[in-house]
């Protein structure tokens, strides 16, 4: 990548690169813990909605009092994207109408925008992307969360030759999670709720990752990043350890789990009777290729792969991820290089609001990790044919009418606002792949 080298001649000429950060939650302090020991890197700019938090922060990580005065706290995100004090912004919010509405700003500006924010990557990525390109922006997934990562190994196989077979991640997952509400969710993670409350920790949030929205949200997120196909209901987090990537990952036509080849999928890290999976990658992701001919298939032996029983199957994989430690990678990248660290393409996934139990008319929706929907992962053709309500716009909005536990929730159950900047793009993607759709099929 010649970062280090490219970035070394800005500092050295007096032209750091100048980020812009919105959101200094855990990924954003992550990322600050780091900028200190980047020479050439600043962060000029913090919009927060409690600068005084955001200070906090900045100190917490390391920054000493001279480096947070010379930075600027604000409250307003679209300060922040102002191409005359930043080079390149990172949305870290993780609310989705925050994120459009930040993103937007950005390409407006002319501004390269990093989004740390998966959820509204999802919502409305596709479009954001488009926009982005048709102004030659560059709109860029965040190094360090697993999504770019997982689109970086994707790219690295297909570069080098190979047909990507199933690419994702590990996670901590059993069926029975889908139904978990905040209340429930620390004796999962070995926790008391008291100690959770001490370390600071929010319970929705944590459950989202839980439930199985977060996985769904991020294998959308590489579907639509790298093309790959999406499961037609769900993922299936199927127990695998590392050893066994590739006899697991593969079509069922070749013995293996999924569907067919070409697709993502999360890896679970304990078996459906709670035993842990032996080398299991929990915190990792990987990817799963096919040697083109025998030639490259006979190399694997040689060179000590771990492969299916065919011999033609392999996989690498990536047993951990640094979060926000790794973020100036696409910081500098975008503006150094020019170059995302993966980026939405086209719409090829997308994650929908499920019914945790069932739900009255009446109820009030309460979004992501919270106690009434999760989020799962079905094609783009699926959402479009039943109206899905995506998980990204399920937060504050109350039902119509009844839902059955399990059943997906549609954008007819629900009162939207339509005048919401969120659900206006939304509808405006939609409808351009509806257009799309009309198209090919004519």
């Amino acid at each position: 990548m010649n970062l280090t080298h490219l970035l070394e001649d800005r500092r050295t000429n007096g032209k750091p690169v100048r980020a812009g950060l919105i959101g200094a939650g855990k990924f954003g302090s992550m990322f600050l813990s780091q900028v200190p020991t980047i020479p050439g890197l600043e962060v000029t700019v913090i919009a927060d909605l409690d600068p005084e938090r955001a200070r906090t922060a900045c100190r917490s990580v390391g920054w000493d009092e001279a480096r947070i005065a010379r930075t600027r706290f604000v409250t307003s995100g679209q300060d922040a994207t102002d191409p005359a004090a930043v080079d390149v912004v990172v949305e870290a919010t993780g609310n989705p109408a925050a994120g459009i509405a930040h993103a937007l700003a950005a390409i407006d500006a002319g501004t390269p925008i990093v989004m740390v924010n998966v959820e509204a990557d999802v919502l409305a990525g596709p479009l954001l992307a488009r926009k982005a390109r048709d102004k030659g922006v560059v709109y860029s997934m965040a190094y360090g969360d697993q999504p770019a990562l997982i689109a970086e190994q994707v790219d690295w196989a297909r570069a080098s030759g190979f047909e990507v077979v199933a690419a994702g991640k590990g996670t901590k997952y059993l069926p029975a999670y889908h139904t978990v509400t905040p209340d429930g969710v620390w004796q999962h993670y070995g926790l008391t709720p008291e100690e959770a409350k001490t370390a600071g920790m929010n319970p929705q949030m944590f459950n989202s990752f839980l439930d199985g929205t977060k996985s769904a949200l991020e294998m959308a997120a590489v579907a639509n990043a790298t093309g790959l196909k999406v499961p037609k209901d769900g993922l299936s987090f199927p127990p695998c350890g590392v050893d066994d990537l590739a006899n697991v990952l593969k079509g069922r036509e070749t013995g293996g789990q999924l569907a067919e080849d070409g697709m993502v999928e999360v890896v679970s890290s304990l078996e459906r009777d709670g035993r842990p999976v032996y080398r299991d990658l929990r915190w990792g992701v990987y990817v799963v290729f096919k040697a083109p001919n025998d030639y490259a298939a006979a190399c694997f032996k040689q060179y000590g792969m771990t492969t299916d029983r065919s011999g033609r199957y392999a996989a690498l994989y990536r047993p951990y991820h640094l979060i926000g430690l790794e973020l100036s990678i696409s910081v500098l990248n975008a503006v150094l290089n020019r170059q995302p660290t993966g980026a939405t393409r086209a719409w090829h996934g997308d994650v929908a609001a499920v019914a945790k139990r069932a739900l009255k008319a009446g109820e009030m929706l309460d979004g992501e990790g919270g106690f009434t929907v999760y989020g799962k992962l079905i094609p783009t053709e699926r959402s479009l044919a039943e109206s899905a309500l995506p998980i990204g716009l399920a937060h504050g909005v109350r039902l119509t009418r009844d839902i059955q536990a399990g059943g997906i929730v549609s954008q007819s159950d629900v009162s939207l606002d339509a005048s919401v900047p969120a659900v206006r793009i939304r509808r405006e993607m939609e409808a351009e792949a509806r257009t799309t759709q009309g198209a090919l099929a004519a």
